[in-house]
């Protein structure tokens, strides 16, 4: 991380005087966002300081930012520090900056020591906010105006960086401002991070992101008070396939301007070289390309390296030495993996001032089971290494205090959270556009770091990164949605309309693994309306949000990379929404008794289907994937406004079908059930014992013979194979009625007078194969019922 060392406290700290100010002379006008409440100034909401403030405390006097303004910093001043608080004076109205230094040489242990001007300020506002910070801590001071004075701004870090973060609070605590004068209340914030090392792994698989979304993520990691980025890339070849040859000239020439944009940003850059795939773990020569391809990143100013032996084989060695040498089975590849990664850290680590302690990502990364790759890995590992870990599982929905500190355990080694949130190389069909969430507020204390992996789309990650920022940075103050609705709020630009149809695209892009409610908000609209139908305004209202969001963002978001990366499900967003809204139309006509309208409606309404399912992203490969935007709230709102539609003419509606497994691209369970054998429903992950496929009849009804076809045309083998059918009367109490093993078409009738309005295909054991389901029916609906 960033290393400790004696610098003089007066280099960190920087006072900020404002001068010129009379009051005879009025201020100029604010922008929309300042608020001027007389005789106290503007209040900034605590809560406008992202990631969140360990302690704020407002005070009751004031400062004014007046047209001229005076730095004054010690003899080295942390120049990103100083450029910062630059920039976010002159947006806040100053028009003239001037820098001094103080007369101080010597180091200064605490404020108010002579010569500090810094120290000296906060003493003369009642304060002493320095000592007990720790590492990139700081305190933020601002106060002290008067009839004759305007006060002055103090910002006081234990470091350069913690210097540097209290200039990104002070960037937000002071409000947008065209002209000087703004008056701002008093404040001091004392600030310092919950989590050592925070910041983001550029792990996924699938199209790299281009040197301008590098930057223009350092950028966000250094406003955000993220410290750490580590570049992993899978499809970077260099770091791979040719991990032994050297990158050529200009490439190497972008990787140095990226370690440099880190630096000037407080962010470490990280280099992780992943040589699994071919590396002879006993051979020298190997041992030599590896300390040699570091060291050419050491030369471009690279100080952190890991070692990541993830989704590699170590069954099967790439050379018979290693086989000779090791031996078999998991304990014998951590045998070679500790000798592999000992050596490095003996050869070049140790032999390089300066460089950070090394890291290494096991093969087994995931879990806390003592097995024996994971009990030989602890023994055999040198103890200044440190061991990354996904938590219980590759994507783990939860990690808790317990689960970090059995992973300790079991490494033997100090750990860092690599956190597979938001990436979604294993859902390219997707956005992952919901809070971090699912971490205890005490896991920070047992962890080295986290680092979260993004999405392949750069830009549209930056919701979710912010909250794992407000999270790394104070845990135990984080609080899921408004950290959520804050980073949703700070991309927005501050403009209400833009944050509103953020938040409808936002919310149809919710779900994940760690938080499966797709939709909350537009679900809610969608419940209420069942519920009566008097609310169909308020769902009209919440889809044409939706509909409008793709026009509205496309004119009023500042970050112009999000709409590239967010294209396909933006206009996914909006096709649906119309076809949402004209079944909306479509069941109020039917209700007020314009049939003829109802039906001209119903008649649009698959054509509006079919256009909301055809747009596209265009994965690495080529490859043309759908667009998947509120899958369970959108898609299924279309279906069941389809299904009242026919119990208001009098005609049995088509089944409902569901699951409690995820969904592979555009193969919804609602292809169980349209009337064709020739679609069908996928699962995305392998079947586990107890998971299901269901359909509920919408109302309980004598049931006749049940159909169950599965396996699809590519994969004939997708299918339960042991399981069971079980009907239910409520969808609580389940009656089986058949069982099934290996067969890719099943067919049973239930005892003679079943009422039922629910029927399930349930698996009664694990499987390796993925589910696919072409068709399940009951009482011969098959075809009845269709848009």
């Amino acid at each position: 991380m960033h290393h400790s060392r004696l610098v003089p406290l007066a280099a960190l700290a920087l006072a900020v005087t404002t001068t010129g100010w009379s009051p005879a002379a009025p201020p100029g006008p604010p922008t929309a966002s300042a608020t001027h409440m007389r005789g106290q100034g503007h209040i900034r909401d605590p809560g406008s300081v992202f990631p969140t403030p360990q302690v704020t405390r407002q005070r009751d006097d004031f400062v004014t930012v007046t047209r001229t303004v005076t730095v004054v910093t010690g003899h080295d001043p942390d120049a990103p520090a100083l450029r910062a608080t630059r920039q976010a004076l002159r947006a806040a109205g100053a028009q003239r900056i001037v820098t001094a230094e103080t007369e101080h040489t010597g180091p200064t242990q605490h404020s108010g020591r002579s010569g500090d001007r810094a120290g000296q300020l906060t003493v003369r506002l009642g304060e002493d906010t320095r000592g007990g910070l720790g590492s990139e801590g700081y305190a933020l001071t601002m106060g002290g105006g008067s009839r004759h004075s305007a006060g002055h701004i103090v910002l006081a870090g234990h470091d350069g960086t913690g210097t540097y973060y209290a200039a990104q609070s002070l960037r937000q605590v002071l409000p947008a401002s065209r002209h000087p004068g703004i008056r701002v209340r008093g404040l001091t914030m004392r600030d310092w991070p919950a989590t050592r090392s925070r910041g983001v792994i550029q792990g996924f698989y699938g199209t790299a992101w281009s040197q301008r979304a590098q930057l223009d993520q350092l950028d966000y990691y250094g406003a955000h008070k993220l410290n750490t980025y580590l570049y992993s890339p899978k499809d970077d070849p260099y770091l791979r396939e040719r991990w032994r040859d050297p990158y050529p000239r200009r490439r190497l020439a972008d990787l140095a301007e990226l370690v440099e944009r880190a630096g000037a940003r407080h962010v470490d850059f990280g280099y992780a070289l992943s040589p699994g795939l071919s590396v002879c773990y006993s051979s020298a020569a190997d041992a030599k390309a590896l300390t040699e391809k570091l060291a050419s990143m050491w030369r471009i100013g690279v100080r952190t390296f890991v070692i990541p032996l993830d989704d590699i084989s170590y069954t099967e060695w790439n050379c018979a030495e290693d086989g000779e040498r090791f031996g078999t089975g998991g304990a014998a590849a951590a045998r070679a993996h500790a000798h592999l990664v000992n050596t490095v850290e003996k050869e070049f680590i140790d032999t390089h001032p300066g460089a950070a302690p090394l890291q290494m990502v096991p093969t087994e990364y995931a879990g806390t089971a003592p097995k024996p790759y994971k009990r030989e890995l602890a023994r055999r590992l040198s103890p200044d290494v440190t061991v990354q870990w996904t938590g219980s599982d590759v994507v783990s929905p939860s990690v808790t205090a317990a689960q970090a500190r059995k992973a300790r355990a079991t490494f033997g080694h100090p750990v860092v959270l690599w956190d597979n949130y938001p990436v979604n190389d294993y859902a390219t069909d997707r956005l992952l556009l919901g809070p971090y969430t699912g971490r205890g507020k005490d896991v920070p204390e047992h962890l080295e770091g986290i680092v979260a992996n993004p999405m392949i789309q750069p830009s549209a990650s930056k919701i979710a990164l912010g909250t794992v920022a407000d999270y790394a940075w104070n845990a135990r103050a984080y609080r899921p949605r408004s950290s959520w609705t804050a980073s949703l709020r700070e991309l927005s630009g501050g403009d209400a309309g833009v944050e509103r149809a953020l938040r409808a695209f936002a919310d149809v892009n919710h779900s994940s693994v760690l938080d499966k409610r797709q939709g909350p908000g537009l679900r809610t609209a969608v419940r209420d309306y069942w519920r009566d139908e008097r609310a169909a305004s308020g769902l009209d209202a919440a889809l044409k949000r939706l509909q409008n969001a793709p026009a509205v963002l496309d004119k009023g978001l500042p970050d112009r990379r999000f709409l590239r990366d967010a294209r396909p499900w933006l206009d996914a967003a909006r096709d649906w929404a119309r076809a949402d809204r004209t079944a909306l139309r479509m069941l109020t006509a039917a209700r007020d008794g314009d049939g003829e309208r109802a039906w001209q409606l119903r008649r649009e309404l698959p054509q509006l289907v079919e256009r909301a399912e055809s747009h596209r992203y265009v994965d690495i490969d080529g490859e043309r994937i759908p667009a998947v935007v509120g899958e369970g709230v959108l898609d299924v709102f279309a279906e069941d406004a389809v299904a009242a539609h026919d119990v208001l003419l009098g005609r049995t509606p088509r089944p409902k079908a569901s699951t409690d497994m995820g969904t592979h691209q555009q193969h919804t369970p609602l292809r169980m059930t349209d009337g064709s054998d020739d679609t069908w429903y996928w699962n995305k992950a392998p079947m586990e014992k107890g998971s299901y496929v269901r359909i509920d009849l919408r109302a309980p009804r004598p049931l006749g013979q049940v159909r169950l076809a599965m396996g699809a045309p590519d994969a004939r083998d997708d299918i339960i194979g042991r399981g069971v059918l079980e009907h239910s009367a409520d969808g609580s109490h389940w009656t089986r009625f058949a069982s099934f093993h290996g067969e890719r078409e099943v067919t049973a009738r239930p005892p003679e007078g079943t009422r039922a309005r629910y029927v399930r295909a349930r698996a009664v054991a694990d499987q390796d194969a993925l589910v696919a389901v072409r068709a399940f029916e009951a009482d011969g609906d098959r075809g009845r019922g269709g848009r």
